[in-house]
């Protein structure tokens, strides 16, 4: 009977205590318990893993100086986005929900967004001045099913405030003028151009408009950052060397396209001097960015397949010793980029797409 007592007793006590607490969690919410679903065995440098897009091609996120805010450009056929445009959204905390915005016109075609520093405004390209309608894609069967880009002629770099709204067009000249970004003290952009003849790098004096073009050899040179402290830049480029490729790569780009198939990482200083090839892979290298102490690079890479695919995220120092593979999805992750304190990195991927083609941003802390 005293052991029954005692039974009822210690129940009831355990009944009250959970009535106690579960009024106490109603009235202050406990902070979210988040558990990684989508990082791959190996992945040892990723941790919280968090999906914050689910369906569309989303690519090209990227932080603002903050770390609050990214930006990125998305195409989705059920949401009625035909072709890629720009959209901004604050980073949510692990187990909140994304929610971006439109801020490009909704017409024609963008390319490559980032972040003033000011944090009010950003840059993008766009080719709504050529046209409402996205512009036309190119037919692969005419050139052997190869994979190209193409170098849109109606591409223009806008700055636009966060509402939207264009506040100033940065290019005017006739060609693709696109592949943004800004360096550390912003005061300066840097992007890809064609107003040469060729495929080349420029920066800009965001104040006056000034510019210099900094890149001279034949070939692709795009998607360009500054080092983290400004004193260097970091970008992709094919150096086509044979006659035939020589010859291709001019055919192809006076019709306004490039493949890039073949290319590598290289670095110079912010002149554009003391050109280096970081990597010699072959196959695609490329997406490459400055990790937070200015030394190694991370970048996106094809070349341990034989087939094109899968792309995956590596690490490597600046004189391309120290390679380390990052990621390890089985079809596409690439763009890769770190906060700017250094402790988170964003990235797009196939990963826990269902099956479709689809490609979405993930966020991740960033474990050394």
């Amino acid at each position: 009977m005293k052991r029954m007592l005692l039974f009822v007793a210690v129940l009831f006590i355990l009944i009250i205590a959970a009535s106690s607490f579960k009024q106490q969690t109603t009235n202050n919410k406990l902070p979210t318990v988040y558990t990684d679903t989508i990082r791959y065995s190996g992945e040892k440098h990723f941790a919280n893993v968090q999906q914050l897009t689910f369906g569309g091609d989303n690519a090209e996120a990227y932080f603002s100086f903050d770390g609050k805010w990214i930006i990125f450009q998305k195409t989705y056929l059920k949401e009625g986005i035909p072709c890629d445009q720009m959209y901004i959204g604050k980073v949510p905390a692990p187990g909140e929900k994304f929610e971006p915005k439109l801020i490009s016109t909704g017409k024609g075609r963008t390319t490559c967004g980032a972040f003033l520093k000011d944090g009010k405004h950003v840059v993008y390209a766009s080719t709504h001045l050529g046209a409402d309608t996205c512009p036309p894609v190119p037919d692969r069967k005419k050139y052997g099913n190869k994979y190209i880009w193409p170098l849109y002629d109606s591409y223009d770099i806008f700055m636009a405030d966060l509402n939207g709204k264009i506040v100033k067009q940065l290019t005017t000249s006739k060609g693709y003028d696109a592949e943004a970004t800004i360096s550390p003290d912003g005061k300066k952009m840097l992007y890809t151009s064609t107003k040469g003849g060729d495929i080349d790098l420029y920066i800009m004096d965001l104040k006056t408009g000034k510019e210099k073009k900094i890149t001279s050899a034949l070939g692709y040179d795009g998607g360009a950052w500054f080092s983290p402290d400004g004193k260097k830049i970091i970008w992709r480029a094919s150096r086509p060397k044979t006659e035939a490729e020589i010859k291709e790569y001019k055919e192809l780009l006076a019709e306004g396209l490039v493949a890039p198939t073949n290319m590598e990482v290289f670095i110079a200083d912010v002149n554009g001097k003391k050109v280096k090839q970081v990597t010699a892979f072959g196959n695609a290298n490329w997406a490459p960015a400055y990790m937070p102490d200015s030394k190694r690079i991370i970048f996106a890479s094809n070349h341990q397949s034989k087939c094109g695919f899968p792309f995956n995220l590596f690490t490597i120092n600046e004189d391309g010793s120290g390679l380390e593979k990052i990621s390890e999805e089985k079809s596409f992750d690439a763009f890769p980029m770190f906060s700017p304190d250094g402790k988170k990195i964003i990235f797009c991927s196939n990963r826990n797409n269902g099956g479709t083609r689809d490609t979405n941003i993930f966020i991740a802390d960033w474990v050394e």
